[in-house]
């Protein structure tokens, strides 16, 4: 495509472009706007369009062909594509999934409503594009089968080097990309792939079973989209074939995918660190940012509540050392800071797939960590404190809480994600605000109960 082989600089949006473009728009010289939008990608033009208001955007879906509105409209912010889509009609929107491979055909039906997505399924014309994207439908999103795309190349292990030629040519014109020949039995069964190289140095009248490494990676169709992307990241896989329970080849994953699914990944994990429950975005309702929100700050409140009532236990305590009162918050803080470094450091290890050994072994470890970060730690504060105070002993008591609410904070945080992870359960959701609010609490209670053991009260 002319599109693939364009050279681009860096694309920045700016209001100054934003301007131009509706500047143009106004004016109404159609000639004027198609060669202004010539120059820019499609990822660009899209970006673009995410920023102007809808009639600039719909004038400009309705004005380019359907061969680069296609490609455009699967970039758009799923907002505005969600609003453009609802002002296409069915054969509109069946034009432009047309144009595109089946696996970015299918996420964008995905996202119609069930009814809409019949009407724009029964427009489609090319009989095998419709069943491919049917069939792309009919698995979980969040599986190999949900990310694959059917368009690839294959070849089968009776072919001559010279029909094999010729069949990948028909093939290839449906690809945008060739990243791998893959070789079939009779059955369709995926038994290898085929290197150009060696293809290229075969006799013509040479069979391709001859020639095939029978090496292959892939996938089942029903394995979960992290588990694609740590093997792609571990073997440098630029495209994996997808296989069902027989070993029939079903179809491929690319890297953008891949890379599409560790985008996501990666939003939800760094929104469950700071306490939102669910994927959102800064356009939902208020509703549900707050139905996203409030659950972890209730957990907060509580947590609050409950570090009041421990102090409450200890108020005579404060009353005759107020200056115990004064480092209450240094020592929650510290809790909290340390449980959180612990948790993302093992949330991140068991997303790489980096967590090896018992759990024994890491808690020993983070154990000794958390001893020696705490020690350094609290001789300065112990010299900070006795040169304030002039007590030794209260100095004491607040440097000796914080050594061991750090080790404790540290293998809480360590723990937690760990435990969580063996449970099947997102060890994402240990991080931020439940590792800080059970720290929290856990540091209070431990500093005041170490403070009341040294100081004799």
């Amino acid at each position: 495509m002319e599109e693939e082989n364009k050279e681009h600089i860096t694309f920045k949006i700016s209001p100054e472009l934003i301007e131009q473009v509706q500047e143009i728009i106004a004016a109404g010289n159609r000639s004027e706007v198609l060669k202004f939008l010539d120059e820019y990608h499609y990822a660009d033009i899209a970006e673009i369009i995410d920023e102007l208001d809808f009639e600039d955007s719909i004038y400009i879906i309705k004005l380019l062909d359907s061969e680069k509105t296609s490609d455009i409209i699967a970039e758009l912010d799923e907002d505005v594509r969600e609003k453009i889509l609802e002002n296409l009609s069915a054969k509109e929107i069946a034009e432009e999934i047309e144009e595109l491979d089946s696996d970015d055909a299918a996420d964008i039906i995905a996202e119609l409503p069930e009814d809409r997505q019949e009407n724009v399924i029964a427009e489609i014309e090319d009989a095998e594009h419709k069943a491919d994207i049917q069939e792309l439908l009919a698995y979980d999103e969040h599986s190999a089968g949900g990310l694959m795309a059917k368009e690839l190349v294959k070849v089968n292990e009776n072919w001559t080097v010279t029909q094999c030629v010729r069949e990948m040519r028909a093939q290839a014109e449906n690809v945008t990309r060739v990243h791998s020949i893959y070789v079939v039995d009779n059955d369709d069964k995926l038994i290898g792939r085929l290197s150009l190289k060696d293809l290229l140095i075969a006799a013509d009248s040479a069979h391709i079973s001859s020639v095939y490494i029978p090496k292959v990676d892939s996938v089942h169709v029903d394995e979960h989209a992290e588990d694609i992307a740590k093997l792609m990241q571990k073997y440098d896989l630029e495209a994996v074939p997808v296989v069902d329970d027989d070993h029939v080849l079903k179809g491929r994953i690319t890297i953008d995918d891949i890379v599409d699914v560790i985008k996501e990944e990666a939003e939800k994990d760094y929104q469950m660190a700071a306490g939102i429950t669910q994927v959102v975005e800064s356009s939902d309702s208020i509703l549900e940012l707050t139905r996203a929100r409030l659950p972890w700050l209730f957990l907060g409140l509580v947590g609050g509540v409950g570090a009041a009532l421990i102090m409450g236990d200890f108020e005579h305590m404060i009353k005759d050392h107020a200056v115990l009162f004064f480092f209450t918050p240094l020592i929650a803080a510290m809790a909290g800071n340390v449980g959180v470094q612990s948790s993302a450091i093992i949330v991140q290890g068991l997303a790489n797939d980096d967590v090896k050994g018992s759990i024994n072994n890491r808690l020993i470890k983070e154990m000794l960590l958390a001893t020696l970060n705490g020690i350094i730690l609290a001789a300065f504060l112990l010299i900070f404190v006795w040169i304030w105070e002039k007590d030794i002993y209260t100095a004491l008591a607040i440097s000796a809480s914080l050594v061991i609410v750090i080790i404790v904070a540290g293998i809480i945080g360590t723990f937690v994600p760990l435990f969580l992870n063996k449970r099947g359960i997102d060890p994402a959701i240990a991080t931020g605000p439940f590792i800080t609010t059970s720290n929290d609490i856990f540091g209070i209670l431990i500093y005041f109960w170490i403070a009341k053991l040294i100081l004799g009260i």
